[in-house]
C-alpha cells in the first residue's frame, strides 16, 4: 500500500529532466551552504550558541512574550494575542475592516500560509497581494509554495514568462527572460504598492528587550510593504521571539548563510514602531498549537526552527521529490514533523519520506534534531492505524531472519541461488523495489564466511 508522499512522489519523477535539475539546484545550494560554514571557524560554536538560546527562550517563553509585549506597546504599537488560526484570521480583517481596507500588500510569511489567511480576507472582500516575487507568481498560478525559503522553484522561465502574458503582466509575447521578467514584475508591484491602504509582514524573529521585530528579505518587499501604506500589520508566531540584540547577532550570522549560501540577507529591517506618517502599527502574536508542542516531551525542538529551508536543501528525498509531494503545507524533514505535529492522522503518510541519513539535522544552523524526532514518530505509526501493512509484514520477518542465528546463516548461504531468477520475474510491478531500483546480485560466499576464512589465513 503506497502513502500519499509515494503516489505524488511517482508523479513527480515522471518529468525525469525536471526532477535531476531539481535535485541539482537544491545540492547547488547546500554546496553553497557549505562554502559558507567553513568560511566560518566558529560556525559549530554559532550553530551551538543558537541551539542554546532557542533551548532557553522556548523553556522561558511565558517571561519573554511578556516582556516582548510590554516592550513593543511602549513603542505605541498595538499587541493582539491569537489562541488558533481563526482567531488570527478574525483579528487581522477586524484591523483592516476598522481601517476601512480595500486592499493590502503583503510580505512573504508562512505563518500566514499556516492560518490560511488569504483565501480568508478574499472571501471578505480584501484583495491581498503578495509581494515576495516567489510567493507573487504562485499566487497568480494559484498554488501553493513547494519550498519555504524558494517558494516557486519548481516554476521554470518559461513558465513564468507563459503566467505573466496570459495575466498581462508581461507585454512582449515570447520574452521569457529572466532579468525582463523580473523588471516587468517589479513594475507591475510598484502599482500593488503605491495603492494599497495596508502592508502586512512576518517576522524572522522579535526582540523581548526592546519590542522590535526583524524581518529579513533580499527583494527589499517588506519595506515598501511598510513605508507605503499608513498601516502596518506583522504576523509573527510565539516561537519567533528571542531575548535581545546580542542573541539576534548570532542568528543573523546563519540564516542565510544556511538558507541560500549567502554572507546575509540583502535587507535586515528592522521595525519598532508606525512611522510618524503610517500612524498605525499592530503586531499579532500567534499560539496556533504551539503552546502544546512545547508540552510535548519527545518533539518541542521543533519549534527551536528559524525556517532557513537548509534541511529540505539537503535531504536527498525532498530533492528528489519535489515541495508537492508532502500533504503539510511545509515540506521536507522539518514539515515532516511540524505536520505530525499539527494531525498526525492527516500527515503520517509524509513520515515514510525519510531516509533516516540524518543530513538535515547535521546542517541545522539551530541543531533541531530532526531525524531522531521522525525516527520516534515511526515508532509511533502503528498505533496510530496508519502503519503501512506490506512495511509491517517485511519487518516481522526480518525479526525472525536476525532472530534465529541458524536461519540467518541458512539465508544468506543459499542467497546466490535468487541470481539465477531472471530478470523480469523480479523487476516487476509486483516487486516495490523494482521500481527505482535493479536486485543486487548475491555473493556466493555470505560476509561472516569471508571474515573467518580471513581469519583462519591471519592464524
Amino acid at each position: 500500500m503506497s502513502t500519499q508522499h509515494c503516489k505524488a512522489a511517482k508523479e513527480f519523477l515522471k518529468n525525469q529532466t525536471y526532477a535531476h535539475w531539481h535535485d541539482a539546484t537544491f545540492w547547488a545550494v547546500r554546496t553553497k551552504r557549505d562554502n559558507m560554514a567553513m568560511g566560518l571557524d566558529e560556525w559549530e560554536q554559532l550553530r551551538e550558541k543558537a541551539s542554546a538560546i532557542k533551548r532557553h527562550t522556548i523553556t522561558h517563553l511565558d517571561e519573554y512574550l511578556d516582556q516582548f509585549a510590554t516592550n513593543a506597546e511602549k513603542n505605541g504599537v498595538e499587541v493582539h494575542w491569537a489562541k488558533d488560526a481563526q482567531e488570527f484570521n478574525e483579528i487581522v480583517y477586524g484591523i483592516l475592516k476598522n481601517h476601512n481596507v480595500k486592499k493590502m500588500v503583503k510580505s512573504k510569511s508562512m505563518l500566514t500560509e499556516e492560518c490560511e489567511m488569504n483565501p480568508y480576507l478574499e472571501a471578505r472582500g480584501i484583495e491581498v497581494v503578495e509581494t515576495d516575487l516567489g510567493e507573487r507568481i504562485i499566487q497568480l498560478k494559484g498554488q501553493k509554495p513547494s519550498h519555504i525559503v524558494m517558494p516557486a522553484i519548481h516554476l521554470n522561465h518559461d513558465d513564468v514568462g507563459e503566467l505573466f502574458e496570459e495575466k498581462g503582466i508581461s507585454n512582449e509575447k515570447g520574452n521569457h527572460d529572466p532579468t525582463y521578467l523580473t523588471y516587468m514584475a517589479r513594475l507591475s508591484l510598484r502599482n500593488e504598492f503605491l495603492t494599497a491602504d495596508a502592508g502586512m509582514t512576518g517576522a524572522n524573529f522579535g526582540i523581548a528587550e526592546t519590542g522590535d521585530i526583524v524581518v529579513c528579505t533580499n527583494e527589499g518587499n517588506a519595506d515598501m510593504s511598510t513605508s507605503c501604506p499608513k498601516l502596518h500589520i506583522a504576523a509573527i508566531g510565539l516561537e519567533k521571539i528571542i531575548p535581545n540584540y546580542d542573541c539576534l547577532a548570532v542568528f543573523q550570522r546563519m540564516l542565510c548563510r544556511a538558507g541560500t549560501g549567502q554572507p546575509t540577507t540583502t535587507y535586515t529591517s528592522h521595525f519598532r514602531k508606525a512611522r510618524p506618517t503610517a500612524h498605525h502599527m499592530h503586531i499579532v502574536l500567534v499560539d496556533n498549537g504551539r503552546s502544546e508542542w512545547i508540552a510535548n516531551p519527545k518533539h518541542w525542538e521543533s519549534l527551536k526552527c528559524i525556517r532557513c529551508g537548509s534541511c529540505m536543501n539537503t535531504c536527498p528525498v525532498y530533492r528528489r521529490s519535489g515541495g508537492y509531494s508532502y500533504s503539510y503545507f511545509i515540506p521536507g524533514p522539518i514539515g515532516i514533523n511540524l505536520g505530525m505535529l499539527r494531525d498526525p492522522q492527516a500527515h503520517s503518510g509524509n513520515v515514510s519520506a525519510c531516509t533516516l541519513c540524518n543530513s538535515c539535522q547535521t546542517v541545522c544552523p539551530v541543531k533541531v534534531n530532526l531525524g531522531d524526532q521522525i525516527y520516534l514518530w515511526r515508532q509511533q505509526l502503528d498505533a496510530l492505524g496508519t502503519a503501512n501493512p506490506q512495511k509491517k509484514l517485511m519487518c516481522r520477518a526480518m525479526s525472525m531472519l536476525y532472530g534465529s542465528s541458524s536461519l540467518y546463516n541458512f539465508g544468506t548461504g543459499m542467497a546466490h541461488w535468487a541470481n539465477l531468477i531472471p530478470s523480469p520475474i523480479i523487476n516487476c510491478s509486483l516487486n516495490p523495489w523494482a521500481e527505482g531500483h535493479k536486485m543486487m546480485q548475491f555473493p556466493k560466499k555470505p560476509f561472516h564466511e569471508m571474515i573467518k576464512e580471513l581469519e583462519k589465513v591471519k592464524k
